[in-house]
């Protein structure tokens, strides 16, 4: 079984990991022993992870990336095309989030996030895709939210771009599935990130939302490890297409306890 988990010998790619989710992503995927190639737009800020992996005992090449900038992703796939031999997994992260009500959302608020998110997604997977075609092999995993299948207020840009990746996922799988590249979504759920630091600061937000969790609390960023590697491993080779979700359980649409009654517990009598 281990041998399916086993990322020895492999590079995958990780884009915006100069914090946040890329970062446990990262170290999730050097852990399981593969190397990496991390990106985020200044170069400079990545340098205190490269150091960290380096300790981990894998190699890592850090690159400066700008996901809106098409020039800037041609640019980062020539790099990579020429320091690695063979990008395995990719893990398309970067990623940014305008947080206004639906009426206060600007025509550049709107640009911001869906070429970050959407559109960087697809160009970079486009690019590197084209080596993963030549070996026969890959492992693509684009960044969704549980907002991929879930409205919330006041997300509306945010929201139609992770449903976008959504779509994308399924899109991509079908077109690239005869060269050997799967393409699966992973989609988090309410994960404390320099995104969303500010929400976890008013206690009544952490209260409602904890509440609509079945799990009955947010996401720690080691809860997405396992999910990481399985979608970056042999462990999943026949899955493709598809938003795993690691949210506690709140796409389920759960709510309150209190907003239903109980539901009594039948005893046995033969116990």
């Amino acid at each position: 079984m281990k041998s399916l988990f086993d990322l020895s010998g492999q590079t995958a790619l990780i884009t915006g990991a100069s914090r946040g989710l890329g970062q446990y992503f990262g170290r999730a995927l050097a852990g399981a022993g593969a190397d990496l190639i991390v990106t985020s737009r200044r170069c400079e800020d990545l340098a205190p992870f490269v150091s960290e992996i380096e300790a981990m005992g894998r190699k890592v090449i850090p690159l400066e990336l700008d996901v809106r900038d098409h020039g800037s992703i041609l640019r980062m796939a020539e790099v990579v095309e020429a320091a690695c031999d063979q990008v395995h997994i990719l893990v398309n992260n970067a990623g940014c989030n305008v947080r206004k009500p639906a009426f206060d959302v600007s025509w550049d608020d709107w640009n911001l996030v869906l070429d970050t998110n959407l559109r960087g997604s697809f160009f970079v997977a486009q690019q590197i895709a084209r080596g993963m075609v030549r070996h026969g092999y890959g492992r693509i995993i684009n960044i969704g939210s549980v907002t991929s299948v879930s409205g919330f207020a006041g997300l509306g840009p945010y929201g139609a771009s992770r449903g976008g990746i959504k779509q994308l996922t399924m899109s991509l799988a079908d077109d690239w599935g005869k060269y050997g590249i799967t393409v699966n979504c992973l989609a988090p759920g309410w994960f404390r990130t320099e995104q969303n630091k500010v929400l976890y600061e008013d206690r009544a937000w952490v209260e409602y939302i904890t509440d609509r969790i079945p799990l009955k609390r947010t996401g720690e960023p080691h809860d997405l490890d396992g999910a990481v590697v399985f979608l970056a491993s042999e462990s999943s080779r026949y899955v493709t297409g598809q938003t795993l979700l690691v949210d506690g359980g709140v796409s389920t649409g759960a709510t309150r306890a209190t907003s239903r009654p109980a539901v009594p517990i039948e005893k046995d009598d033969e116990k």
